[in-house]
């Protein structure tokens, strides 16, 4: 695959520090939007090019509520053209919180001697799994503290655990994690266990204000933190999600960063993100956080209407932790995925008593959206979204650069709308209410009238096809 060089400085490097908070302030004093200049390039982006740091930095810069309301429609439109009406599913399952970092704004830091610490057993987990599974889950994120504990083997161990239970027609397709930095080998050994998706986020990329907030532990490092997901793709992860948590610092000078590590990706391994997530500052246990920075809604609106233009082919990922409003907004200019049904608690899909009241002694952060899994599914369905648990492209070895290579062109639309399909009938023959069963196939037959008119090379009979065999008991088919 080529790339442009002028997307991306010359003296990138493979598993060097890449962030210049001079260079990133100065295209931010620098930006002088305008209305026309806004305009181009939102159609830049609607052309499917990355945006420069300028460019974002015009973006951010842009104050008067009509080129905000422009940069919302126009990441709207984009979102419509690459990804369509998709919302991707999934689920987070936390394994253990012991800490060793002392992070100020995080329950789970290791000063917070009130946290009540817990690491899951085997059994523990496969109970936990056997639960997600009765509830249609087939997608999880396995989060885990950043402790010796848990390390690559440990990881590993985790992950084969996950895949290996299948209860009635459940089953898990893909496990995600988040967890600490691994050196090469260690990353190796996640990998040989099948995970999807290492995420890693920087948290603030200012690297001044990174030392203010990281008083412990081996995540002080920030240089280290930040070459992360660069020791990765060395040893062959090349599927990676970057984050920042937004309410640390200026959030333009976040999103900024988000751009910068998404063009370094590219520019020394080809590739990009396959995520990005922008988690909010919440309440946690016993922080006194300075409001200084914090992100309203307005602004939280904002940042996902400008990433989704700034980086057109990248997921973003909106958790749990914000409220129902605010996810209904930003699903239509920006979000792809989604989870659902979560609980934070460790142990709490098994055992619902742990879920009666939210304590930050035992959770890293409040959620705002409690919703069922069935409950947003319902939501989605009657805003004519098309939920979707598929996980094809990474067990067919589309991701990383064969990924770009599908998805670019715009060619993945020809897989990722049947395979949503097929998982939601799945989902609505397996764990669906009656009526949302009865929204799932009206959405699913308006979907497939839309794919046979205006996707000639779309087998809509074959679809059609393996929707009855799904219905007659087969499973896991798809394109």
């Amino acid at each position: 695959m080529k790339f442009n060089p002028e997307k991306c400085k010359i003296d990138d490097e493979r598993m060097k520090p890449f962030i210049d908070a001079d260079e990133i302030w100065g295209h931010i004093t620098n930006a002088t939007p305008t209305k026309k200049r806004v305009e181009e390039i939102i159609n830049k982006s609607l052309n499917k090019q990355r945006l420069t740091l300028a460019e974002t930095a015009t973006l951010v810069s842009a104050d008067d509520p009509e080129m905000i309301e422009q940069i919302k429609m126009g990441a709207k439109k984009l979102k419509d053209t690459i990804y369509g009406n998709r919302i991707v599913l999934f689920a987070p399952l936390y394994i253990g919180n012991k800490c060793t970092n002392n992070c100020s704004y995080c329950g789970f830091r290791a000063s917070n001697k009130d946290a009540i610490r817990k690491t899951l057993s085997d059994e523990e987990i496969q109970s936990e799994v056997a639960a997600l599974e009765d509830n249609g889950q087939k997608r999880l994120i396995l989060v885990y503290g950043e402790h010796p504990d848990y390390g690559a083997d440990y990881i590993a161990h985790t992950v084969k655990t996950v895949y290996d239970v299948k209860k009635g027609k459940g089953e898990i397709r893909r496990v995600n994690i988040n967890a600490a930095p691994l050196e090469i080998e260690g990353y190796k050994k996640v990998k040989d266990a099948g995970i999807g998706t290492y995420q890693i986020f920087q948290e603030t990329y200012h690297p001044e204000v990174y030392k203010e907030y990281h008083l412990g532990g081996k995540k002080r490092d920030y240089a280290n933190r930040l070459i992360a997901l660069d020791k990765a793709q060395e040893a062959g992860i090349d599927d990676v999600g970057i984050g920042a948590l937004f309410g640390l610092y200026d959030w333009r000078f976040e999103v900024l960063s988000l751009v910068r590590h998404a063009n370094h990706m590219e520019a020394c391994y080809n590739v990009g993100p396959h995520t990005i997530s922008f988690p909010r500052i919440t309440e946690a246990s016993t922080i006194g956080m300075n409001d200084r920075y914090i992100v309203n809604d307005e602004e939280f609106t904002r940042i996902i209407a400008i990433l989704r233009l700034a980086v057109p082919y990248t997921g973003l990922i909106l958790t749990a932790r914000e409220s129902e409003h605010v996810r209904r907004e930003v699903m239509e200019y920006g979000v792809s995925q989604i989870d659902g049904g979560t609980k934070l608690e460790i142990g709490s899909y098994t055992d619902q008593s742990l879920n009666e009241d939210q304590n930050l002694n035992k959770e890293q952060f409040k959620i705002n959206d409690n919703r069922s899994l069935n409950e947003i599914i319902d939501e989605l369905l009657d805003r004519d979204f098309l939920p979707s648990f598929c996980t094809a492209c990474y067990r067919l070895g589309r991701t990383g650069e064969h990924f770009m290579e599908f998805s670019v062109p715009g060619f993945i639309k020809r897989y990722c709308a049947p395979n949503a399909i097929l998982t939601l009938s799945e989902y609505l023959v397996d764990y669906a209410t009656p009526d949302v069963q009865e929204k799932g196939w009206r959405v699913i037959e308006e979907n497939l009238k839309e794919l046979a008119a205006k996707h000639k090379h779309v087998r809509v009979d074959e679809i059609r096809n393996r929707i009855e065999r799904i219905k007659q008991g087969e499973r896991d088919l798809y394109f």
